[in-house]
């Protein structure tokens, strides 16, 4: 294995995330996050509870940064407007939402007995 091309590897991935950051709705998931993560550190999680909010917050920030992705190659692929390329971009979208919403619903289960 060439060490120089796993670590430039790490490069590629940063500047992924610097393009990713660029975007309304990362900078929105991660806001989210860091929130819910001072929220967690007022909160007092216990052990598991910390594992699943990272979970969940890496599986969101996860899907968008896919999101990103095929949204970029989409455009590449199809400049002009197409319905199959709408298609694409919008079940794309749409595996954020349910990712986001399921978010929300896991942190409500956490938080919510702690705070009533």
């Amino acid at each position: 294995m060439n060490v120089r091309k796993f670590f430039r590897s790490f490069r590629y991935a940063m500047e992924g995330l610097v393009t990713a950051v660029q975007e309304q709705n990362f900078r929105f998931h991660l806001v989210s996050a860091v929130i819910v993560l001072m929220a967690g550190l007022l909160t007092g999680l216990s052990i598991v509870e910390w594992c699943i909010i990272t979970l969940v917050i890496a599986f969101v920030i996860g899907t968008e940064l896919i999101n990103t992705a095929i949204e970029r190659v989409v455009d590449l692929a199809s400049p002009e407007i197409h319905p199959l390329a709408k298609q694409a971009k919008d079940v794309a979208a749409g595996a954020v939402l349910v990712f986001a919403l399921a978010s929300v619903i896991i942190g409500l289960l956490i938080f919510l007995p702690k705070w009533f």
